[in-house]
């Protein structure tokens, strides 16, 4: 039952966190406006394969919830939206259903509602692979979001504490399963180090889960009652910059930008960089909640939109030529990619 109340407790607190007090690194990024592009909106193409799956845009309804009977929902409106925008979906932490089989439909219910499209299952990084291989028949995912959170169980009163195994457990995972397994942190960021030490042990999905969006750190502290400080609230790597570390390794790695993306230029921004999907999940769930379906169906479309937009002022007809363009880094996530000795002027150099 603990379990199944906390996963109220982070829709509720997630919902009532104001602006992260520091952002994503995107504000960073600058796309080139190309004032002869010759395209043709209506031709501008956003489709993308992923998981053998064709979406209609490179976009992922991040991991939000699942596990009690009053969220079902949730999941429900999420799937049919992304069924109608065409766009990948995650489902949330599935270990409440894996012990409590009442609460299975929570999840379950994704996959009735988009019964073709692209559902990641989702399970914390320490979970062994018969539970990964329960967790993926559960829905028939195409593929197994593997979720790291250290510094959010450490400010979790009864998180844990011993992260041992948990190299050896993802190994084992990789191993196990015949569908994708996509390593995502849920908020501090992923080092390069972190990404080179994954994709050695088999990993080639990564979700880089940046500083900027949703801080757990500071939903566990409303939680608890606990007072944290701001050095502990703001620990991490911003989205940007765990992107440009991930990208600068050059490494054949799909890697997924989240952590406060919230529009198309964003999504094109991340994109552009080298990012394979954007996940957003927040501001889906917020648009849900406090407006309607027919709301976040329209919210997508729009940010689908904007990345047509986007992607037609640079002057590119589809997500390959966006890869193409060139792009300038500055401010901190400049200063941090030099002080990690990241090449980003190539990006300006296209």
């Amino acid at each position: 039952m603990l379990r199944q109340q906390r996963k109220l407790d982070h829709i509720e607190y997630a919902l009532k966190l104001g602006q992260p007090g520091i952002t994503n690194g995107f504000e960073d990024i600058y796309l080139i406006n190309n004032s002869l592009s010759s395209l043709k909106l209506d031709n501008i193409d956003t489709t993308c394969f992923f998981m053998g799956k064709k979406l209609q845009a490179p976009l992922l309804i991040n991991a939000i919830t699942g596990g009690h009977p009053s969220v079902m929902n949730i999941n429900r409106s999420l799937a049919r939206v992304a069924r109608q925008t065409g766009i990948a979906m995650a489902v949330g932490s599935q270990m409440s259903g894996l012990e409590n089989s009442e609460v299975k439909q929570t999840y379950e219910i994704a996959r009735q509602e988009n019964p073709n499209g692209v559902i990641l299952a989702n399970l914390n990084a320490g979970a062994p692979p018969e539970q990964a291989a329960a967790a993926v028949k559960m829905i028939s995912a195409d593929g197994l979001q593997l979720y790291l959170n250290i510094p959010q169980e450490l400010a979790m009163p009864e998180g844990d504490r011993d992260f041992s195994g948990i190299i050896t457990n993802i190994s084992e995972v990789v191993s196990a399963l015949d569908v994708p397994v996509i390593i995502k942190e849920v908020g501090s960021g992923l080092s390069g180090e972190t990404i080179a030490t994954l994709y050695n042990m088999g990993v080639r999905y990564v979700d880089v889960g940046g500083q900027g969006g949703t801080n757990f750190i500071a939903i566990e502290s409303m939680r608890s009652g606990r007072e944290i400080s701001n050095e502990m609230l703001n620990w991490g790597i911003p989205t940007a910059v765990s992107l440009l570390e991930g990208l600068g390794l050059g490494l054949p790695i799909f890697i997924i930008a989240s952590g406060g993306l919230k529009t198309g230029i964003d999504v094109a921004k991340a994109i552009t960089l080298g990012a394979f999907l954007a996940g957003i999940a927040k501001p889906f769930l917020k648009e849900l909640m406090e407006k309607s379906e027919e709301a976040l169906l329209s919210k997508i479309d729009g940010i689908i939109h904007e990345l047509r937009l986007a992607m037609l002022m640079s002057g590119a007809e589809n997500l390959a030529q966006m890869k193409k363009k060139p792009v300038i880094i500055t401010g901190k996530v400049a200063e941090w990619t030099k002080c990690r000795g990241i090449d980003v002027s190539i990006y300006a150099q296209r």
